[in-house]
């Protein structure tokens, strides 16, 4: 009995043993399989690449649901996993997807992917912003890039004026970048091309090309619902753009601008020299608080005192304001104007008044 004892005692002994190690190698097994599905729910829930810059084109059909949306981005790469991306959908609460042509990268959020499937918009945090005002010239623009890129203004403006880039952008924008540029009296090929706004970039050190034909293709999308009215009035791009860059640097506001538009056109009409200032001061190449008589002596096609008609090409960016006031002016018989020293324009319709103008307002 003893040793029956004893023998019960020593499988006693095994039986837990085995229990034991079969105990640690499920926990080690649920330990190994609780952290793995940690990473890769965690993976899941992050961009497949953050650095990924390759755009890949997704179509959402009409009636589409959940499953189908979250099973479509799986299958084009753009998701780790459709559950997960479901899952954490519904804990979000977000529904009303829309239907649509998304164009996303493997960069975009779960957040920035859901919040451009309920706008019908693709949206991303950009990596970083470059706003560039109205009525600024290609050389000033040059010194934002420098304050906000890793390019400098040389190397800007060095891109800006190299003629197998310009061929390009003609190459990728006909309709915009016609043969009027290439106007021997031109200064800047591509002055008045770039259009101010404010620049998202999703990418850390996006090439110059890119930041430049952003700029160009955000002209020509603007300019492309003007066409109508151009073929109307027979006036070209350029030519728009040009007389808008002069209502740009002159107008003080929204109403100057048309009623100015008014007088420049009134001008040509008249074959009368336009005579506005911010034309001598890019003829001079500076900026000046006050241009002085000799200036408007100067020798240069911009040089609207001394020559008639608009400049070879614009002077400056123009904003949508200027180029809508250009299109549509202020039916006016005005021939003159001055701004005061608060920046107010005064019109007149001959030189008599013009005079009285500028002793009431200016001596």
């Amino acid at each position: 009995m003893i040793k029956k004892m004893k023998e019960r005692k020593k499988e006693g002994k095994v039986v837990r043993r085995i229990v034991g190690i079969v105990t640690l190698v499920v926990l080690l097994i649920v330990g190994i399989v609780g952290v793995s599905g940690y990473f890769y729910v965690k993976s899941a829930l992050e961009p497949l690449d953050p650095e990924a810059t390759t755009e890949i084109p997704v179509e959402i059909p009409m009636g589409s649901g959940l499953n189908t949306i979250a099973t479509i981005l799986e299958t084009n790469g753009v998701i780790k996993d459709a559950r997960i991306f479901k899952y954490y959908t519904k804990f979000k609460n977000e529904t009303s997807f829309q239907a649509g042509n998304y164009t996303m990268t493997q960069a975009m959020t779960l957040d920035e992917i859901i919040e451009s499937l309920k706008t019908g918009k693709v949206y991303r945090e950009p990596v970083f912003t470059v706003t560039v005002p109205e009525g600024l010239t290609l050389e000033q623009i040059s010194n934002i890039i420098e304050k906000n890129t890793e390019y400098t203004a040389a190397q800007f403006m060095e891109k800006v004026t190299d003629s197998q880039f310009i061929e390009a952008m003609m190459g990728t924008y006909p309709e915009l970048l016609t043969e009027e540029i290439m106007d021997g009296n031109i200064r800047f090929t591509l002055e008045g091309y770039l259009y101010p706004a404010t620049y998202s970039f999703y990418e850390e050190h996006p090439s110059l090309e890119e930041i430049i034909s952003t700029m160009i293709s955000q002209t020509n999308d603007i300019v492309v619902e003007y066409r109508p009215i151009l073929e109307e009035k027979q006036m070209s791009v350029h030519e728009l753009l040009t007389f808008a860059s002069l209502l740009e640097e002159e107008a003080t506001a929204q109403t100057d601008r048309e009623t100015i538009a008014s007088v420049f056109y009134n001008r040509l009409e008249i074959d009368m020299p336009l005579q506005t200032d911010p034309t001598v001061l890019y003829a001079l190449g500076n900026h000046k608080e006050r241009v002085l008589y000799e200036d408007l002596e100067v020798e240069n096609p911009y040089n609207t005192y001394k020559n008639t008609g608009l400049p070879p090409g614009p002077i400056a960016n123009a904003g949508k304001t200027s180029i809508e006031a250009a299109l549509n002016p202020t039916d006016t018989d005005y021939l003159y104007f001055l701004a005061d020293k608060e920046g107010n324009n005064h019109f007149a319709k001959t030189y008599e008044e013009h005079l009285q103008n500028v002793d009431e307002f200016i001596q």
